[in-house]
């Protein structure tokens, strides 16, 4: 299959290739960031939403789900609570530029298919709904009336409910979130697949069976307190850049860290904080004490042998390594997993990892003898075959050294978009536990199914099979976030119907089905006034922290719709105004929808006035609180046994990660500047070890196609530029979402079915330069 590239609205040959940045942040990063708000708000907007970013009394960043500090941990909020990124995402949300009837009576659905994604986004704000109608060539206006009765009656002429798709982005809020789950399930399937599905749903995975509790068991005073962060298969510098202020506070408390990564991040080496005068005049915080540079995959590899070598030193000296009470007292399978790893094959460890032994050690020994010991990890972790396992390992390592329900130690999945968590606390997931379906049928007098729906990948494969009829998505991008970019945009344009609620044009508009909308909403900045008043909503974070979020802008038109009010509408279209649940009453007033969630959703009691509360309130965590694992089957924390597994490339092959790079934020591309790796003007690049290209007879900004060879055929993206980089040795990478072209729907990871999107086995094939 070949995933062509798009029209040259982005000119590809002007790729302009420094050398990469030792350092993140500094004065670059504000001037970017005020540049980028002038070019799309001006002035006055520009100052008036930034200085409302992650404030109590502001809205909430509609980028990474990374926490505020909290005045009850003794901790104070910034001015400028907010990163480059971030004020890049504003910008993009709160843009002056319009997408309204006229750009679409001037660009064709064949014309607009032929864009790239960041043409598309920097169009601007939809004004109204619009439809593509079977058979036409533009979308045209409809009427928000119209629009919600199109999609009843399609929904209503399915044979069976399961046969419609419910996609969800972290974006959405709290309330949007509960309503949508609770529409989804009443209309009758549990069919709601989300972007965790391809993120960290192999962290939940992992956490839930160790654990007892798929999320994060630290705060972000933890971070601050912690002797040792170990910092895995991430980079903080683009993805979650204010954690960068994070781990500088806890390096001036004496932290050490230790970084993981195949690929040397700027931001993982030194942090200039603009915030204070070393940042500005000085050379800033070195962060990482110690950088593997791993190769792909190598992970679960690397930590095993660490697990092996505490084992050792805990049996040379007894006492010293393993916390006995803990182990003994709160945990079950530490023998079997001691007994796994008693011998342990070197060589295929430094052939998985690329690391020397005598590396290892050390960082071996630098977890041995920290007190309070925190693992953060990303999507460098969660995106393997073996990304479960990984994780789990972790986890073992945190066990044998007593480091979770301690202050300053624990386990730190960092969720990468707004309110990712969020959604999955309030109902989205197409398997929720059983105590939760019984609530909602005991608190609105229903019966909702029970029979899993489809995830992700699931839901991929049932368009493609027929068996997935009608597509409803309430944000995100579908055609571009997930894998195997032909096939799933061939399964979309397979529906009767596709259905997107969105701030701005993407990839997934203009792969429509037979008949496609496009319904617009407010966006985070945007002030939310309803029959019963100004209305805020609420999110929450990584660390499990629920706050406020208020827009305070006017909205781009007068035509939009919260997304709500979107659900409520909906609902009441499809289900008819005499359904149990009372859908104007939550249109009203929000605060009626917080009454539900503190009923219904486990840790919400008293939802409305806790969340009033100056920084909101957290979430219960067992673990994390109280020491207790009764989340598990045992009531206990587990060890567990994996076989070592790394990806084996054949000779001539590459291992390639997809990425971000600094100028995007998930799919939203917000420019062409990735200048911590020095890579100006250009996204179709393919980094590449030097010495990996003298082995291949490549030279240094030789074009290719980059070919991922699958047991079903190959996938080629076709004219990448190399540029010689240092990765890991074996090891390549590219921007997604061009090269989620590659990544083939049925790679996934074991027990999560996260889509292998870190490990695909790639060929270079030269092509003739244009």
């Amino acid at each position: 299959m070949t995933r062509e590239a798009p029209a040259n609205d982005v000119d590809e040959t002007q790729l302009e290739v420094g050398k990469p940045k030792s350092w993140a942040a500094g004065i670059p990063g504000v001037a970017v960031s005020l540049m980028r708000g002038m070019e799309q708000m001006g002035a006055a907007r520009t100052v008036k939403t930034l200085r409302l970013l992650n404030q109590r009394d502001g809205f909430d960043c509609p980028g990474c789900a990374w926490p505020e500090p909290r005045e009850v941990d003794g901790e104070h909020r910034k001015l400028a609570e907010f990163c480059e990124n971030g004020a890049k995402a504003v910008a993009e949300e709160a843009t002056k530029r319009r997408v309204g009837r006229e750009f679409f009576a001037a660009h064709s659905i064949h014309e607009l298919a032929d864009k790239t994604d960041y043409w598309l986004g920097q169009q601007g704000r939809i004004t109204e709904p619009f439809v593509l109608r079977e058979g036409a060539s533009h979308y045209e206006p409809i009427s928000w009336d119209d629009a919600f009765t199109l999609v009843a009656d399609e929904l209503r002429a399915l044979s069976d409910p399961n046969e419609a798709i419910f996609y969800t982005s972290g974006r959405t809020s709290n309330e949007a979130a509960f309503l949508y789950q609770l529409l989804v399930r009443s209309f009758g399937t549990n069919n709601l697949p989300d972007c965790s599905n391809m993120c960290h749903e192999s962290s939940g995975a992992a956490l839930a069976a160790t654990t007892g509790i798929g999320k994060g068991s630290v705060s972000l005073a933890d971070i601050h307190k912690a002797d040792l962060i170990v910092v895995v298969g991430q980079n903080p510098g683009t993805n979650h850049p204010r954690m960068l202020s994070a781990l500088e506070e806890a390096k001036g408390n004496g932290a050490k860290i230790m970084a993981v990564n195949p690929l040397p991040e700027a931001g993982l080496m030194r942090f200039k904080n603009p915030q204070n005068v070393r940042g500005v005049v000085g050379k800033g915080t070195p962060l990482a004490d110690e950088f593997a540079q791993i190769r792909l995959g190598g992970d679960l590899a690397l930590f095993q042998a660490i697990g092996h070598l505490l084992l050792k030193w805990e049996q040379e000296t007894p006492g010293t390594i393993v916390d006995r009470a803990f182990v003994e007292s709160s945990t079950e399978g530490f023998e079997d997993y001691a007994k796994h790893l008693r011998e342990i094959d070197w060589t295929e460890v430094g052939t998985a990892t690329g690391l020397p032994r005598e590396q290892i050690e050390r960082l071996a020994r630098m977890i041995a003898t920290s007190k309070r010991t925190i693992y953060c990890w990303a999507m460098g972790l969660t995106q393997h075959k073996h990304a479960v396992q990984t994780i789990s390992e972790v986890a073992n390592l945190a066990l044998v050294r007593g480091m979770i329900g301690e202050p300053g130690a624990g386990l730190c999945p960092v969720r990468g978009h707004s309110n990712v968590q969020g959604d999955r606390t309030m109902g989205i997931w197409e398997k929720m536990p059983e105590s939760f379906m019984d609530s909602l049928d005991a608190e609105f007098g229903i019966r909702v199914p029970r029979d899993h729906g489809y995830d992700t990948v699931a839901a991929i494969r049932a368009m493609r099979d027929g068996k997935g009829k009608v597509f409803f998505a309430v944000g995100g991008n579908f055609a571009s976030a997930t894998p195997d970019t032909e096939l799933t945009e061939k399964a979309l344009k397979s529906c009767s119907l596709t259905a997107h609620v969105s701030t701005k044009l993407n990839r997934s508009h203009v792969v429509p089905g037979r008949t496609a909308l496009i319904l617009p909403t407010l966006g985070r900045t945007e002030r939310d006034v309803q029959a019963g008043g100004e209305q805020f909503v609420t999110v929450e974070d990584s660390m499990s922290q629920v706050h406020t979020s208020r827009g305070r802008l006017a909205p781009a038109s007068e035509h939009l719709l919260s997304e709500v009010a979107i659900i409520c509408h909906l609902a009441e279209a499809l289900l008819g105004a005499g359904h149990a649940v009372p859908w104007r009453d939550f249109h009203a007033d929000y605060d009626l929808i917080r009454d539900r969630i503190a009923r219904v959703v486990p840790g919400c009691h008293d939802y409305n006035a806790r969340v009033r509360e100056p920084d909101g309130f957290v979430l219960p965590h067992a673990p994390r609180d109280s020491r207790q694992f009764n989340g598990t089957a045992n009531g206990k924390a587990n060890f567990t046994v994996s076989e070592l597994e790394y990806p084996e490339v054949p000779e001539g092959r590459l291992l390639l990660q997809t990425m971000r790079s600094h100028d995007q934020y998930n799919t939203t591309i917000y420019g062409l500047s990735d200048r911590y790796r020095g890579i100006e003007d250009a996204r179709r690049v393919v980094l590449v070890n030097p010495e990996d290209l003298v082995s291949l007879g490549l030279t240094d900004g030789a074009m290719v196609d980059l070919v991922s060879e699958w047991r079903d055929g190959d996938r080629r993206a076709p004219r990448f530029r190399v540029v010689s980089y240092p990765t890991a040795k074996g090891c390549a990478a590219a921007y997604f979402p061009e090269a989620n072209a590659l990544v083939p729907l049925d790679s996934v990871a074991d027990k999560s079915n996260t889509p292998v999107s870190k490990a695909i086995v790639v060929r270079l094939e030269p092509v003739t330069a244009p």
